[in-house]
This record gives C-alpha cells, sequence and structure tokens, in this order.
C-alpha cells in the first residue's frame, strides 16, 4: 500500500470498496423492479503499525491552514503464493481523493508495551485500475 507515493511498510489490512448507489422503480413493460447506478460511494480502511507521525502531521496543517487534506492511496498485490496470483500475476488499484472519515489517532500509548495499530476510514472521489 503506497499513500501519496510513500510505502506504508507495515499495513496490516487494506480494504476498498465501491458501493453503487441505485435508482429503483417500476416501467410499464416490465412487471419486476428495474434498478441502474446513478452513482457510487468508494471507501475504504486502512490499518497498519505506527511508524510515522504522517496523519498527525496532516492534522496540523489543516488546522493552520483550514483545506481539507486529500491522499492518494495505490494498493498493490504481489502475493505469490495465492492462488490468484498464479492465473492474474497480481493486481493494482489507485484511490483518488481519498479524505480521512473517522477518528484519527494522534497518540496512543499503552503500559502493555505492544506496538499501537493505526486503523483509519477514509472516502475517495475516483479510482484508477
Amino acid at each position: 500500500v503506497y499513500l501519496d507515493g510513500s510505502l506504508v511498510a507495515d499495513t496490516c489490512k487494506f480494504k476498498l470498496v465501491f458501493k453503487p448507489k441505485l435508482w429503483e422503480g417500476k416501467t410499464l413493460c416490465e412487471a419486476g423492479t428495474n434498478r441502474r447506478w446513478i452513482g457510487y460511494d468508494i471507501t475504504g480502511e486502512i490499518e497498519a503499525w505506527k511508524t510515522t507521525p504522517l496523519y498527525k502531521k496532516k492534522v496540523t496543517e489543516y488546522i493552520e491552514s483550514g483545506e481539507t487534506p486529500e491522499f492518494t492511496i495505490q494498493a498493490v498485490s504481489e502475493d505469490k503464493h495465492s492462488d490468484y496470483y498464479e492465473i492474474n500475476k497480481g493486481e493494482a488499484i489507485t484511490a483518488i481523493g481519498c479524505v480521512f472519515t473517522d477518528e484519527i489517532p494522534l497518540i496512543d500509548m499503552d503500559t502493555d508495551g505492544d506496538v499501537v495499530k493505526e486503523s483509519l476510514k477514509f472516502g475517495a472521489y475516483d479510482l484508477a485500475a
């Protein structure tokens, strides 16, 4: 997973979802319900071990400038042990205009000595394959 071109080296999990917005209605010549895509929503979640203060930096920049930070996130799957890889030799997708949509952890200390894992939800306005 790459965030604005920088490798998020310790990514644990990445999910990107396309959800169509639907129009549903009846037409005169059909007994069933007709459906058409009239838009979409792209959402995702990235989970990684905390290794940099990137998100804190973006929050600080927003507070100072008032400009919503947008990211480009690219996911590349090259798992050579996957059955999918045998057929397709991997895949890649890029989410464009990503904006975080949930809590952004700025600092997370714990007495157990565990490595901190960050999970951030986002929305995007476009995709590139």
